[in-house]
């Protein structure tokens, strides 16, 4: 959030943050990744495919976001993506999700047990 609305627009400052994750994570594309600018003074959307998944985002800069969406099917070391978004796209304030996805085998005994705790 509070982004520059500038970096917002720049789809070279967006692909250096992808290349930044992608070598930093040692991820794998599939291809070149895909950009598109709205015209005037919209966003960009990218895309790139990853041999485990994808890395997208989306800029809005007339509210000053933009979304970064890495979904990998395997545990990565954690990205600086405070420290990077803030240098990069300015960004004042960096909130991040993550969430957890797949069924390692702790999930699958943990929901064995609650199945078992309400059958009782």
């Amino acid at each position: 959030f509070d982004a520059n609305e500038n970096a917002l627009r720049d789809v070279e400052i967006l692909r250096g943050v992808f290349v930044c994750v992608i070598t930093d994570l040692s991820l794998k594309t599939v291809g070149e990744a895909n950009w598109h600018k709205f015209d005037g003074a919209g966003g960009v959307t990218g895309l790139v495919m990853l041999t485990e998944s994808h890395l997208a985002c989306h800029t809005y800069p007339e509210y000053r976001t933009a979304t970064f969406n890495l979904y990998c099917c395997r545990t990565r070391p954690e990205w600086k993506w405070e420290a990077n978004l803030r240098e990069t796209l300015g960004a004042g304030e960096v909130r991040i999700t993550k969430i957890e996805r797949g069924n390692t085998e702790s999930k699958i005994q943990n929901l064995k047990s609650k199945i078992a705790e309400a059958k009782v």
